[in-house]
């Protein structure tokens, strides 16, 4: 298959794979208590797509926090998520079937997500779906947070497809952002805390992930005129 037959789909991991809304606040919430901040759910759906550092960073009121405290402040909060998941993973709808399909569909098959290592490894355990990468990229292997592209290029590269021809699947609209910066098509999954219309800039934006098969992902990547019409 020459470089311009491959194709591949670049999956998300929070709200794209596992449904991680509750399980990120309620650890963000814990976190910036133990710390004697107050966390809101404005501020935490602001951060969507973005490294914890990114946020702790950005949106921590009081004190100015140095790297050595904003690095602590990171690993605690992810610790908690890990502990919230791993009693009740939630694992998204349909998410293992679509990959499964595309793979099948002759799609090579990525990871491209801003958390850290042991978040996006320990979803992918549970999920089973190892063995039905090509790339995994996180947080630690990238220096810039969405909506910079460099995740997604940086997945797209590791499994030898042209960024033109990788479709990534999003729930966040700076994700979405980030997938055209790199010149890739875009699915928005309106996940718990997300609406179609903030997802508006996809070529096409879907509430389950039942919704896609491959024939989707082929009807995008043939076509080059006006957007898709959303779901729903």
């Amino acid at each position: 298959m020459s470089r311009d037959d491959r194709k591949a789909a670049i999956f998300d991991m929070d709200g794209v794979l596992i449904d991680s809304y509750r399980a990120h606040f309620e650890s963000w919430q814990q976190v910036a208590v133990e710390n004697g901040r107050v966390y809101t759910e404005v501020q935490f759906a602001a951060g969507f797509g973005r490294t914890s550092r990114e946020v702790i960073a950005d949106q921590w009121q009081g004190e100015p926090l140095s790297d050595e405290q904003i690095a602590e402040i990171d690993r605690r909060k992810e610790w908690l998520f890990r502990e919230i998941i791993g009693r009740d993973f939630p694992a998204m709808d349909g998410a293992v079937e679509l990959i499964r399909a595309l793979v099948q569909a002759g799609f090579g098959i990525a990871v491209g997500s801003s958390g850290p290592p042991d978040n996006v490894h320990l979803a992918i355990e549970r999920l089973g779906i190892g063995r039905l990468l090509s790339a995994t990229v996180t947080g630690a292997d990238v220096k810039r947070g969405k909506p910079d592209p460099q995740v997604f290029l940086t997945a797209a590269e590791r499994i030898g497809v042209p960024p033109a021809r990788c479709v990534v699947i999003e729930d966040a609209p700076v994700g979405i952002e980030a997938a055209r910066r790199g010149g890739m098509h875009a699915i928005g999954v309106a996940s718990t805390g997300r609406t179609v219309e903030q997802l508006r800039a996809a070529d096409l934006v879907v509430h389950s992930l039942r919704e896609l098969t491959p024939e989707r992902f082929e009807e995008m990547l043939r076509k080059n005129g006006p957007k898709l019409e959303p779901s729903g």
